[in-house]
C-alpha cells in the first residue's frame, strides 16, 4: 500500500474504491480472436460486463468465415447491448484496400477499427479479454476520471501470481529501455513514458474525441502508439493512471510465434517511431548497451523483491530474456501505423455497415 504521485495523476485504490462513473455513456471495446471463443477468461469478462451494463460493448472480432458464426452466436448469448465488428470480414478487408489501408491484420488494427466505431460515444474504454481476475469496478475506475476532466486514463496493476513475478515484457524490456532513453534524451516525451506504472497495460479509457486521434500499429505495440498521441492531446495534466489491483493474465512463452520475443520486436518498432516523432534521436548501439546496464540492475532489484516475499525467482532466466529483447533495439523500419480516424480516408460508420452487412449475409 502506498500513496505516491507521479507527474501524471495517480489514482489509488486504498480500500475497495468504487467511484461513480458515466457507464451509460460509454462503449467498451474488447478485441477478440476466434481462438478466444468459449475461453474461461473471456466468458468471465463478458459475464462481469453484464453487471457493469455500459451503453454498448463492441467486440472487435478477428475470425475466419468458417468460424465467425459460432463465435457470434456465443457472444450474443450474453445479456449485453453487444455489437460484433467483424474486422476480418472480406467486405471490410476490401473496403480498407480500396482506401489504401490494406496490410496485415492484427490486434492493433482490430482495436483501431473498434475505436473508430466506438468514438460516437462520449467515452470509450478498451481492455483485453484474457484477465482471469477481471473486476466489475475496472470499467468505472477507468471512466470516472474522464467525467472529472481528464482525457486519458490508463490502468496499472501488479502482475503477481503463484508466488512469482510476471509482466516480463514490461519489467525486463520497457522499464530499463525507457530508463536508458532518459539517459540519452531530455525530451518531455520520455518523462511521459516513464510516468506510467504499467505502460504496457491494455486497459485504458479515452474521450470519444481523443479516440479519433489515435494512430495504431497493426499488431502489437498499440499501447505505445496510444501514448504517442495522448501525450500530444492530453499531456501530463489531462492524463491519469488508475489502480486496478492485482491482475492474473493468460501467459505467453518467450520464444515462438506470438511469443514475447516477437511481441517485443513490434513494441520496440512502435516505441522508436513515436519517440523519434517527439524529438528523441537515439544512438541505437549506445542505447542497447545502456539498456543492458539498466536491465541488469533491475534484475538484481527484482531478485531482492522476490526473496523478500519468499517468491521463486531465476535471475539467469531473466537475463536470458534481456538478451532476447536487446536484439529489438535498433532503428525502426518503415512506419506502418494506421492513420488517426480524424485524418482517415473513410468514415467509421462505413466500416460498421460493411461488417453488419457481412454478418447478415452469412446467416
Amino acid at each position: 500500500m502506498e500513496y505516491v504521485q507521479e507527474r501524471i495523476s495517480t489514482l489509488h485504490d486504498y480500500a475497495g474504491a468504487d467511484p461513480s462513473a458515466p457507464v451509460e455513456q460509454a462503449t467498451v471495446v474488447v478485441p477478440l480472436a476466434e481462438r478466444d471463443h468459449g475461453s474461461q477468461a473471456t466468458a468471465q469478462v463478458l459475464r462481469t460486463l453484464e453487471s457493469v451494463d455500459p451503453e454498448r460493448v463492441l467486440v472487435a472480432l478477428r475470425a475466419s468465415e468458417s468460424g465467425v458464426e459460432k463465435v457470434t452466436e456465443w457472444l450474443e448469448s450474453f445479456a449485453l447491448d453487444l455489437t460484433v465488428l467483424w474486422c476480418t470480414a472480406p467486405e471490410v478487408e476490401s473496403l480498407l484496400d480500396d482506401h489504401g489501408l490494406d496490410g496485415t491484420a492484427g490486434k492493433g488494427r482490430d482495436v483501431w477499427l473498434g475505436l473508430g466505431v466506438a468514438s460516437s460515444s462520449p467515452y470509450v474504454v478498451v481492455h483485453d479479454a484474457d484477465a482471469l481476475t477481471y473486476d466489475e469496478r475496472h470499467v468505472p475506475k477507468l471512466l470516472s476520471p474522464l467525467a472529472d476532466g481528464y482525457d486519458f486514463t490508463k490502468g496499472y496493476y501488479a502482475r503477481v501470481e503463484n508466488n512469482q513475478l510476471y509482466g516480463r515484457l514490461f519489467r525486463l524490456f520497457y522499464e530499463p529501455l525507457v530508463e536508458a532513453l532518459d539517459s540519452q534524451s531530455d525530451a518531455e516525451f520520455v518523462d511521459y513514458l516513464g510516468s506510467f506504472r504499467y505502460a504496457l497495460a491494455g486497459e485504458f479509457g479515452v474521450t470519444g474525441e481523443l479516440a479519433r486521434s489515435i494512430r495504431a500499429p497493426r499488431g502489437w505495440g498499440l499501447e505505445l502508439g496510444t501514448l504517442g498521441n495522448t501525450f500530444e492531446a492530453a499531456g501530463f495534466d489531462a492524463s491519469a493512471q488508475v489502480d486496478l489491483g492485482i491482475h492474473e493474465h493468460e501467459h505467453r512463452s518467450v520464444e515462438g510465434s506470438g511469443g514475447l520475443g516477437e511481441m517485443c520486436n513490434e513494441v520496440a518498432e512502435t516505441l522508436f517511431h513515436v519517440a523519434e516523432e517527439h524529438g528523441v534521436d537515439p544512438e541505437y548501439d549506445r542505447l542497447r548497451e545502456a539498456y543492458r546496464t539498466h536491465a541488469d540492475r533491475l534484475v538484481q532489484q527484482y531478485a531482492g523483491d522476490a526473496a523478500f516475499n519468499g517468491f521463486e525467482y531465476d535471475p539467469q532466466a531473466e537475463r536470458e530474456q534481456v538478451d532476447t529483447y536487446a536484439s529489438s533495439i535498433k532503428a525502426p523500419g518503415r512506419d506502418m501505423r494506421l492513420p488517426a480516424w480524424k485524418a482517415a480516408p473513410l468514415e467509421p460508420k462505413t466500416v460498421a455497415q460493411r461488417s453488419a452487412d457481412a454478418l447478415a449475409e452469412r446467416w
